[in-house]
């Protein structure tokens, strides 16, 4: 009796599980809302749209801003443009380099560059970026490079005009090697390195910079140094890549010291950064901020020559002014970029910079600011900018500035 009684209740309950899942699918195969009605339409619209589904297609500044992206990502051996000019002011750049891939990461990249007035660069460098457990980047470089007709426009903020304008020639061979050092992964920065650099002040004879500066009244004039430069970096970086940012800083201190046995031109130099990007409306508008001091300090016997001190004007300084427009002892830079997301790939920014020169460390205030605004427009991968246009206006006029990096 008992077996049979729980074949009965095993049967009843097969049933009943029948007649629910019966009901369920009852229910989840609705009848079709009737033709001809509001809803029904809506129904066979959305039947022929998934009839009609094709993967997602970029648009044509989209597409050529990806294959950017990845060429410069790739890790296979390849040709690159290159636009690094041999120095400040040479004018528009055209180059090209060819990556070795020596290892899985590590690279050799050779590459070369010509300006439109003839400056010329030719430099390799081997990057190796996952030492000490991929904490760590080693570089080193060497090249060659030669400026031709540098702005100078004399030493000082206020006691300097445009038509002060002269220019000199330049020939300089260097050799570096770097180490950057995450050591926990984060946001603390660490660095070193020692360079050689052997810098060749030349001037033309009969030229406008020979005929007003000598060397007893400019030092540096006609001098060829050859610096060991030795440089200490320790920093708070939260950007998620230097290239292009909308959030995170960097806030650093960097020591240099440039010695030269055989002449009296070694100094020190200690360079102040801060930059902080400000997400708005889900990183739609970004407000970019940085703050960057350079101070010299030379003994009583030493001096600072002038190719070597700090200097303000270029696509990313002073924006508005001709290249090193400025230059003395110390300098003060302050900037300020409202961006806003036009695209995935493309923003618009305004922008305000000022800053200035000055021979005392003391005047390093917010007096006598020489500045510029405007607006500018980026095209950019997640980590990169390649392309960028500003256009700015300061009180010596309008200038048009093509870049090929982030400002900061």
């Amino acid at each position: 009796m008992m077996c049979r009684s729980s074949r009965g209740g095993a049967a009843m309950g097969i049933a009943v599980m029948v007649a629910a899942l019966s009901a369920t699918s009852g229910y989840a195969q609705a009848p079709a809302e009737p033709a001809g009605t509001r809803a029904g339409a809506i129904v066979e619209q959305q039947a022929a749209k998934a009839q009609r589904l094709t993967p997602y297609q970029p648009g044509k500044l989209e597409a050529w801003v990806q294959k950017i992206d990845e060429h410069l990502s790739a890790t296979e051996v390849k040709w690159h443009p290159f636009y690094g000019t041999a120095y400040q002011g040479a004018g528009p750049t055209l180059g090209a380099g060819y990556v070795f891939h020596t290892g899985d990461y590590d690279s050799l990249d050779v590459r070369a560059s010509m300006s439109i007035n003839q400056s010329k660069r030719v430099e390799a460098e081997y990057r190796w970026p996952r030492l000490l457990a991929r904490r760590g980047v080693f570089r080193v470089l060497g090249g060659w490079r030669e400026g031709v007709d540098q702005n100078f426009f004399g030493i000082g903020t206020a006691e300097t005009s445009a038509q002060d304008r002269t220019a000199f020639d330049f020939r300089q061979a260097y050799g570096s090697a770097r180490l950057d050092v995450r050591p926990a992964r984060g946001m603390l920065l660490f660095g070193g390195g020692v360079e050689y650099l052997r810098f060749e002040q030349r001037r033309e004879a009969g030229s406008s910079f020979e005929q007003r500066y000598t060397p007893a009244t400019l030092p540096g004039v006609g001098a060829t140094v050859n610096y060991v430069h030795t440089r200490a970096t320790a920093a708070i970086d939260s950007r998620p890549a230097t290239g292009y940012a909308k959030r995170g800083g960097y806030y650093g201190v960097t020591a240099h010291r440039y010695d030269d046995a055989g002449s009296p031109f070694s100094f020190r130099r200690v360079d102040y950064d801060v930059v902080q990007h400000l997400p708005v409306l889900r990183d739609a508008w970004v407000l970019s901020l940085r703050g960057r001091v350079q101070t010299t300090y030379a003994s009583a016997d030493q001096a600072v020559p002038f190719f070597m001190l700090p200097w303000l004007g270029n696509a990313r300084t002073l924006r508005g002014f001709s290249s090193m427009r400025f230059r003395d002892r110390n300098s003060l830079l302050l900037s300020a970029e409202w961006r806003v997301l036009v695209s995935l790939f493309a923003d618009a920014a305004l922008f305000y910079d000022a800053g200035k020169v000055t021979g005392r460390r003391a005047d390093l205030n917010l007096a006598g600011l020489k500045s510029n605004y405007g607006i500018g427009f980026r095209l950019h991968t997640p980590a990169t900018t390649p392309l960028r246009i500003d256009f700015a206006r300061g009180n010596e006029g309008f200038v048009v500035v093509l870049g090929s990096s982030a400002v900061f």
